[in-house]
């Protein structure tokens, strides 16, 4: 008779053995799954409101893309109206704004300004015909002056001026002073110019120089994202100090100026 207990034993032993590797590699495979899904804070994606349709709001993203990118933090950005933005953001709603003026700390105090700027903007005075010499907000009071509605810097520094009128948008407002509607377009001069640009306006409307004002923007951070706000502030301050901000800045304007072109 032959045996074939020792052959029953050792197949019988190939499929325990067989099942146990695939119950291990069963295992491991959930585990890594778990780790991954844990991997990931709650801040590694922040998604920031930037107000719609602003030239400036676009340099300042492309600056905060790239601080955030030191830092293995993605960054989206959610385009809104400019109250409604500081709505979204100072109720967490979203996680922080682009680049606001520092005053916006004091109005709505669970948003943080981070240090340094990141950005900033210069109203200026755009002309078609008058030429006068620039010094400050008091030197274009003597004329007709054009701004856009909403923006603060433009309402703030022209107020109680005679003849100030405003108008819904940039593009409204570079026509009509190269329509001879006003004597003095005022916008922040590189959104001005990307405008004259983009509507080939640029022959017959230039900025006067210096600009009228000249005002730094803060990014913010909502206070739930207090813990991070020394890592993103170390970040600035090294790419302040080795000149990377402003080089960022003038490589992004640069560039957006010449698609403006096109």
């Amino acid at each position: 008779m032959i045996d074939h207990r020792p052959q029953t034993t050792k197949a019988h032993g190939a499929v325990v053995a067989a099942h146990t590797r695939r119950h291990w590699l069963a295992v491991g495979a959930a585990a890594l799954l778990v780790c991954l899904s844990g991997v990931a804070p709650a801040q590694t994606l922040l998604r920031l409101a930037r107000l719609e349709n602003i030239p400036d709001q676009a340099v300042g993203a492309e600056i905060l893309k790239a601080v955030y990118r030191r830092l293995d933090i993605a960054v989206e950005f959610v385009d809104l109206p400019a109250q409604r933005a500081l709505i979204e953001s100072s109720q967490g709603r979203v996680d922080g704004e682009v680049q606001r003026i520092l005053a916006v700390q004091d109005q709505y105090p669970s948003l943080i300004a981070l240090r340094p700027s990141i950005n900033y903007i210069e109203p200026s005075a755009f002309v078609k015909r008058v030429r006068f010499a620039v010094d400050g907000w008091s030197s274009i009071a003597p004329y007709s002056i054009g701004i856009v509605r909403g923006v603060g810097s433009s309402e703030r520094g022209t107020s109680g001026m005679a003849r100030v009128e405003p108008v819904a948008t940039m593009d409204q407002l570079m026509q009509m002073v190269a329509a001879e509607r006003f004597e003095v377009a005022v916008n922040d001069r590189f959104s001005g110019l990307l405008v004259i640009k983009r509507l080939r306006l640029d022959p017959v409307v230039q900025p006067l120089a210096p600009p009228l004002q000249h005002i730094a923007l803060h990014h913010f951070l909502h206070e739930s994202h207090r813990d991070l706000v020394p890592k993103v502030e170390q970040v600035l301050r090294s790419m302040e100090a080795s000149g990377e901000l402003e080089r960022l800045r003038a490589q992004i304007t640069a560039r957006m100026l010449t698609d403006a072109e096109k």
